[in-house]
This record gives C-alpha cells, structure tokens and sequence, in this order.
C-alpha cells in the first residue's frame, strides 16, 4: 500500500498548446490544475503550498502532477476537451493513460 503523496505522483498532465482550442473546460473542470493564460490557452499548473499561488506552467510540454482527489475532475477535462489536447501519462514509463493518444 502506497501512501497518497506516491500514488500523486504516479501521473502527471501536459497541454498541446498547438491544439489547444481556448474553451476553457479543462478550467471549469479542474481550476486548481489548469487555467487560461493571457493569451487564450490552457496551461498547466504546479502545486503551490497551502494559501500561496500555483505557478502557471507556460513552457512547452510543461506538466504538472494530478493531485489523487482530482483525478476525475482531470478526467473528465480530457475527455471533454474539444481540441484533443489533454494528456495525462504514467510518470514511471510515460505511457498516457487518458487523452487522445492513451491506448
């Protein structure tokens, strides 16, 4: 049995920017993991410390670990996500797991 710090590092979520649509529902979905940038796209966000800012990730490829509780709200954004551009992977071995190239 692993404790939940392990199993929360056991996936990680990235943004396609390129095909990135603007919608906004993976925010809606998951606002503490993603959010809308000056530019109209989605990014990533790091863990902040409890009261403190998450940092938005806005490098390409930048990802970001999916917190267990929201695992489904995570989900849920790629799978409604009308651009395709979620990805979330096993940081292990880098398979993806949900999102348009999971298995």
């Amino acid at each position: 049995m692993g404790s939940h710090n392990e199993q929360t590092a056991e996936l990680e979520v990235w943004i396609d920017q390129e095909l990135c649509t603007g919608d906004g529902i993976c925010a809606q979905y998951a606002p503490e993991v993603f959010e809308l940038d000056i530019d109209g796209l989605a990014y990533v966000k790091g863990p902040a410390p409890a009261g403190e800012e998450a940092e938005l990730r806005t490098e390409p490829g930048a990802t970001a670990p999916v917190p267990l509780p929201l695992l489904g709200d995570v989900v849920d954004s790629a799978k409604e996500c009308p651009g395709e551009c979620i990805h979330v992977r096993r940081v292990t071995d880098g398979v993806e797991v949900y999102g348009p190239d999971a298995g």
